[in-house]
């Protein structure tokens, strides 16, 4: 075996890999949703690509590549079989309500946004896995269409539809929740708010 080529190999795949090992922590997390398991399936996706960085074919998409590696190491995993693959048709459209105007960071403000991120997170963290990714490459990791359907291998029409789908099923989880903690509350037996 040609040593030079060996090196100059893994020095190619250094420099392509070590940017996005944040990212593709990020991804795994969203995807285990557990700390241990993420690290797991990280370790184990650069140990996959640096095995198959021979077929890699360089000036081609990387983050792509070596994110299919990541979510095919997972759906292949026992967390990731257990994941159902069935996605609803159906979704009922409902009207976008009016944004609160806040001008400024109050305490109460600041709980408000809190709890809003923490309703946000347990309904992105209820989301089925198919939609959750799309989500996190789009929103998060910011992946054009083209490179999310080369990472996930669906055409991009599928992912459209899936971001659509993931969108709307986060708005109608969270709508009913944030309209209820928008309400006053009033104390029993007292005309205020009236």
């Amino acid at each position: 075996m040609d040593l030079s080529g060996a090196n100059l190999q893994l020095d190619s795949f250094e420099e392509l890999a070590t940017p996005l090992f944040d990212q593709l922590y990020n991804f795994a997390h969203w995807l285990t949703q557990n700390r241990d398991e993420a690290e797991d399936l990280v370790q184990e996706t650069y140990v996959k690509a640096l095995k198959g960085f021979s077929s890699f074919q360089l000036g081609t998409n990387f983050r792509a590549w070596i994110y299919r590696i990541l979510r095919n190491t997972f759906l292949t995993s026992r967390k990731g079989l257990k994941v159902t693959m069935t996605v609803p048709l159906d979704f009922d459209e409902e009207e976008e309500g009016p944004e609160p105007a806040i001008e400024r960071d109050t305490p109460e403000t600041l709980l408000l946004a809190r709890s809003s991120h923490e309703l946000l997170q347990k309904a992105i963290d209820e989301l089925p896995v198919y939609f959750r990714e799309i989500l996190l490459l789009c929103e998060v990791e910011e992946m054009s269409y083209q490179e999310i359907s080369e990472t996930l291998a669906v055409p991009i029409g599928t992912v459209m539809s899936r971001l659509s789908r993931a969108r709307q099923t986060l708005r109608s989880q969270l709508r009913p929740q944030l309209q209820h903690a928008a309400r006053p509350q009033i104390a029993r037996g007292t005309k205020h708010g009236l």
